[in-house]
């Protein structure tokens, strides 16, 4: 059984300048992926998927890999995740490398531990999914979401539970956006990463922070502080 993790860093964000590598509470942010994936001690193989020279330097120095440098097709704003990690796994096929197992780690999840990468891999083999994924609980009830108007009046997306209690909806999850674990066989047949035979692990909101301003970046260093303080205590 070969796994292989896959930290897909291209070039060129416009909303945060040099967001993979930026500093983020003392490390470039990037390195957070990389020490979780190398100190789950899961994979054969941990690589980056870059189009960039200096994040390609950067990955080394810190112990990934990157054997090929990603295609312009696959460096622009409109490539998707799924044709990036094709991508990845086709050029090592041509090298004569296979895998059974892949993981998706993005570049600015420095949230995601080695002990996740674990528990994600123990969901993925024991319930035989073709993939797992972080998710989060909405914070308030999707169920009472609010709609407004062009003409600024205010009303119910779904009426029904205009009298509905908070405290007896039931939970919505959304996406974390920090890994996705899968079995590469049934994506490479499908081209989906999230199929009828996905499963879910889920963290805590001060565990997930999307990262795509300046003040999510702000907000993120002061939910891994904290968290940092908590493991001390």
């Amino acid at each position: 059984m070969s796994l292989l993790a896959i930290i897909p860093a291209r070039g060129g964000s416009k909303r945060i300048p040099g967001k993979n590598i930026r500093m983020f509470a003392g490390k470039p942010i990037i390195s957070y992926s990389i020490e979780a994936a190398l100190s789950s001690h899961l994979f054969e193989e941990v690589m980056v998927s870059t189009d960039d020279l200096e994040i390609a330097a950067l990955a080394k120095k810190m112990g990934a890999k990157v054997p090929f440098m990603r295609s312009s097709e696959n460096a622009n704003d409109y490539a998707t995740t799924a044709s990036v990690l094709q991508e990845v796994l086709r050029a090592y096929a041509s090298q004569g490398r296979s895998f059974d197992y892949a993981l998706c780690i993005y570049p600015t999840a420095p949230f995601v531990s080695a002990a996740k990468l674990q528990e994600a891999f123990r969901l993925l083999q024991e319930h035989q999914f073709d993939s797992v994924f972080t998710v989060v609980p909405f914070s308030y009830p999707v169920q009472r979401a609010l709609q407004v108007s062009h003409q600024g009046l205010v009303s119910m997306v779904y009426p029904e539970y205009m009298q509905a209690r908070s405290q007896d909806l039931e939970k919505r999850f959304h996406d974390a956006g920090q890994f996705y674990f899968f079995k590469v066989e049934p994506f490479l047949r499908s081209g989906k990463l999230w199929t009828d035979n996905t499963g879910v692990l889920e963290l805590n909101e001060m565990e997930v922070q999307d990262i795509d301003q300046e003040t999510d970046w702000e907000i993120a260093e002061l939910k891994f502080k904290w968290l940092q303080s908590k493991s001390n205590q």
